[in-house]
């Protein structure tokens, strides 16, 4: 380690230590990339993305209440459906025409049950493959969620879900377009056919069924938009910078930082959205460039080149991404983009001079 690069660390925790953060301070050292060591990124994300306050006085008690509210979330959203489902028809008497299978009312038990398998469903099959370049998400968690966990828990587990979980007639799957798939029902019995996402044993669980969880979570609390795909992209970089920081309390964090990026970039996963005053259509053409919008200048902007460069240097970009005040607008209004090429030689720049 160079002694600049350890005057550099020293001038985040001076930053990062005094009582109320200055955020511009912050950021200017931001812009410049994080060090990882200690858990300075990780804990300069969470301030950039506006979960913690910048007076550090009440991280504490905040923290710890961010974390118990994510913990309801897990018990209403995972734990007690599962019981509900595992109860549910328990005796052939018991069973009535609201607690059917084939009930036809949109707002039953079950009606509801199968559209959250669609979406998870989907979400299980981007989270498995998720950065496959390297082991990390499919390694085991040092810290599993007990609460998902216990085996004196007897529900139905997502993971448990997933594995009963089978359309028989025909599996489907909608992309942001709206656009739906249906493929042959033999594919539905062999949905991951390598051993290379097969699941841990009972009583460990991937990082990637973190992911899941979590995604799972936001796509119940957010219906108006669910899950789509990419947004396992987007959480990806943040649950890996967040699990490799020493603080073992990264699960809570991940949910609540995704999620207001997301409040940030949601619109940009609406279709309906794109041609109106937040969409891609309109910025782009607003500035009176003539460029007719095309899907992978699109994705670069929604994922914010996520899925172009590798994981290290995506976090890098990252740093200075979310230490620009006005984060969206610095890959859309300050580069004008007059070819396909624009975005990527920016992000190249940034990477370079880091």
């Amino acid at each position: 380690m160079t002694t600049a690069y350890r005057n550099r660390i020293q001038e985040f925790k001076e930053t990062l230590s005094e009582e109320t953060i200055n955020l511009k301070t912050l950021r200017e050292l931001c812009f410049n990339g994080i060090p990882f060591e200690g858990g300075i990124r990780a804990l300069c994300w969470k301030i950039l993305l506006n979960y913690l306050p910048l007076d550090q006085t009440l991280w504490e008690s905040f923290l710890k209440k961010q974390r118990e509210v994510y913990s309801q979330f897990l018990k209403e959203m995972i734990i007690q459906p599962g019981i509900a489902k595992a109860n549910l028809g328990l005796f052939r008497e018991d069973v009535t025409m609201e607690d059917h299978p084939l009930n036809p009312n949109p707002d039953s038990r079950w009606n509801n049950y199968f559209k959250d398998n669609e979406i998870l469903l989907q979400i299980d099959k981007d989270v498995r493959r998720l950065y496959p370049d390297m082991a990390f998400f499919q390694r085991p968690t040092d810290y599993p969620c007990q609460l998902i966990l216990d085996p004196q828990n007897d529900y139905e587990t997502l993971r448990r879900r997933v594995e009963q979980t089978t359309l028989k007639a025909q599996t489907v799957n909608r992309n942001r377009s709206g656009v739906t798939n249906v493929s042959s029902p033999g594919k539905a019995f062999n949905l991951y056919p390598s051993n290379e996402y097969e699941v841990l044993p009972n009583g460990s669980e991937a990082h990637w069924e973190v992911v899941e969880r979590i995604l799972f979570i936001y796509a119940k609390l957010n219906p108006g938009i669910a899950y789509v795909q990419g947004m396992n992209e987007i959480v990806g970089p943040i649950y890996y910078t967040f699990a490799t920081d020493p603080n073992n309390q990264w699960k809570a964090d991940t949910f609540f930082c995704f999620t207001n990026l997301m409040s940030e970039n949601r619109d940009n996963f609406i279709k309906s959205l794109d041609d109106s005053q937040c969409g891609i259509t309109y910025k782009m053409e607003s500035e009176e460039q003539n460029i007719k919008p095309q899907y992978f200048t699109f994705r670069w902007l929604t994922l914010l080149l996520s899925q172009e460069f590798l994981l290290p240097d995506v976090i890098r970009i990252w740093d200075t991404l979310f230490s620009d005040q006005d984060r969206f607008h610095f890959l859309i209004l300050d580069y004008p983009i007059s070819d396909v090429h624009t975005i990527l030689i920016k992000a190249k720049d940034l990477q370079d001079n880091s």
